[in-house]
């Protein structure tokens, strides 16, 4: 078989290189492979076959089971991403599931390929973690009801005292909330249910949880739930892969920018839509913007 790189050197001199053909000629796997360092993760997957993903599948809207039990979400669907990169077939990866803590040490020890599961990107874990570009920018929003006088984040601000804003409760949760709403009543709660709870029984005006949690609610039920239209707090989510492999490190954000901001964003777009009821972004040909 011709080498890949005489191949695409003689389609350069003949003048066949465009897009197009380029992309017809990189996208066999096992020329891939030939090109990746031997001892690369990126040539040991395709040889297997399969993609290994770390994942979760107990929070909404990132990684949770469907009705016939199978993982569905925005996590899930950034590893179907990875998934047709690699095979050209988005359905040939094994989940492991994990809990949280067990992020960092199954990318370690090599139970898993890759882990992505909401997971937040910060200095401390990239030192012991080697992070792709992000994926989606967490933050910290405000749930709201569709028929109180305090639905938007004017009218919440307009109340001063008056505003009553359950949150999660940590050593943060005052502060949280009061840079962005000053004078507000702040309610501390043990857990994420009740923090929405004491929303559905009119306890409080809003409920401060994350922006995605807002959207989601906010899609599956308009009737109950209102966007108040603000966040803040901004949070890096991306992948997490072993430190000391440029090359799986470097597929992985090609990617994943490929899917993001270029051509092949089926998948991608069609999670946004599904899970936060967005309108994905256009792309328009001509200088970069990201």
């Amino acid at each position: 078989m011709e080498d890949f790189a005489e191949t695409r050197r003689n389609l350069v001199k003949g003048g066949l290189l465009g897009g197009l053909a380029l992309a017809s000629v990189v996208g066999s796997a096992r020329q891939a492979a030939a090109q990746a360092s031997s001892d690369s993760l990126l040539r040991t997957v395709l040889d297997r076959g399969h993609l290994i993903v770390g994942t979760g599948s107990t929070n909404a809207p990132w990684h949770f089971e469907d009705e016939k039990g199978e993982l569905t979400g925005m996590d899930i669907a950034m590893a179907k991403i990875l998934a047709k990169g690699l095979f050209d077939d988005a359905s040939k990866i094994e989940f492991v599931r994990q809990d949280a803590a067990q992020r960092v040490p199954n990318i370690n020890t090599g139970k898993v390929d890759v882990v992505i599961q909401f997971m937040t990107i910060s200095p401390a874990r990239a030192q012991l973690v080697a992070y792709s570009r992000p994926y989606y920018v967490e933050g910290v929003a405000l749930l709201t009801r569709p028929d109180s006088d305090k639905k938007t984040f004017d009218d919440l601000l307009k109340a001063g005292s008056g505003a009553r804003i359950s949150i999660l409760q940590n050593v943060d949760a005052e502060e949280t909330v009061k840079k962005v709403l000053p004078e507000a009543t702040v309610m501390q709660l043990d857990s994420q249910p009740n923090v929405v709870l004491a929303l559905d029984s009119k306890r409080v005006d809003a409920a401060a949880v994350d922006l995605s949690n807002v959207w989601w609610l906010a899609k599956r039920h308009p009737d109950k739930y209102f966007d108040a239209g603000k966040s803040w707090n901004a949070m890096l989510y991306g992948a997490a892969v072993r430190q000391g492999d440029p090359d799986w490190l470097h597929f992985v954000n090609t990617t994943f920018g490929v899917a993001i901001h270029g051509h092949q964003n089926e998948i991608y777009d069609a999670a946004l839509r599904d899970y936060f009821g967005l309108t994905p972004p256009a792309r328009k040909p001509g200088l970069p913007t990201f």
